[in-house]
């Protein structure tokens, strides 16, 4: 296995320190904070690690209240709110420092058959022959904040492809909607729950950006503060993270320094297999 996956994975891993309680590491992706969606991904680890197996999470809902330390690790205390017939609830908070930086709530079902229907997924180029966004970036890294550089230069555990690529350094306003497809590096172990959270971790990535792009600003604009507050996702079927799959991200408003976005996951088969929702603060800094 790829070391960078093999370190994802691991990352994902959060350690048991008693009945609920649970402690994770982070890691380094040229964020300043700890990056929202490991926090998230490690948080539905927790939570499902108290849940039986029969069960798969098909919701959650989540807040971002403070920035991540990434030099410290993070405990998770996971509550077991409800065992019922058919679904099980867990909330988690994820504490550093003697303060909860990040809350979770996930309902987990039991396999049911029922009727089924989804939009078609969107037409848009596949995966092969585009560039990646590393190699992306690698083409413009002497222009890069030097925060973000080092990530750059390595190999990412996940391979993102952007079907409309859109330039940090010279960002020029244009439809919020856009497609990226993406997949982890290397193959990943048989266990749903990792694949769940492996998606939950994906899923943080750019999808803020929708909002920013109709404005014409990056992230890598200094006068820019900008942020996840909460992110809800719905999974809708059985996928698996090393296999392709198309995010088609769209922000249909913004407003009071927040933008608000949504997202719709796919099989390269089309299969519509989770659906994304995130609010977050875009604020210009005037100083």
């Amino acid at each position: 296995m790829k070391p960078e996956v093999q370190e994802l994975l691991s990352l994902l891993q959060v350690e048991r320190l008693e009945y609920n309680l649970f402690r994770g590491v982070s890691g380094e992706i040229g964020s300043p904070q700890v990056f929202g969606g490991q926090v998230l991904g490690q948080a539905l680890m927790a939570a499902a690690t108290t849940v039986e197996a029969s069960r798969s999470v098909h919701s959650l809902h989540a807040y971002f209240l403070r920035p991540g330390d990434k030099n410290a690790r993070i405990v998770y205390d996971v509550e077991r709110i409800r065992d019922g017939g058919s679904f099980t609830t867990r909330r988690v908070v994820a504490i550093q420092h003697g303060r909860p930086i990040f809350n979770l709530a996930a309902s987990f079902h039991v396999e049911e058959e029922g009727v089924e229907h989804q939009d078609p997924m969107p037409q848009v180029k596949g995966p092969d022959g585009l560039a990646s966004d590393r190699e992306l970036r690698r083409r413009i890294l002497g222009m890069l904040p030097e925060s973000q550089r080092a990530a750059a230069k390595t190999e990412g555990a996940i391979d993102f492809r952007p079907v409309e690529p859109y330039d940090p350094l010279d960002p020029k306003p244009g439809p919020s909607l856009r497609h990226t497809w993406f997949r982890l590096a290397d193959r990943a172990p048989d266990d749903p729950v990792l694949h769940q959270a492996l998606l939950a971790y994906a899923s943080d990535f750019g999808l803020l950006q929708s909002a920013m792009i109709p404005h014409g600003l990056s992230f890598v604009q200094p006068a820019l503060q900008v942020a996840s507050l909460d992110h809800a996702m719905w999974f809708h079927d059985a996928f698996r993270a090393d296999e392709w799959l198309l995010y088609s991200m769209e922000s249909p408003a913004a407003g009071g320094a927040r933008g608000f976005c949504r997202g719709s996951l796919y099989t390269q088969d089309g299969r519509r297999i989770a659906s994304v929702a995130q609010e977050g603060l875009i604020r210009i800094r005037k100083d």
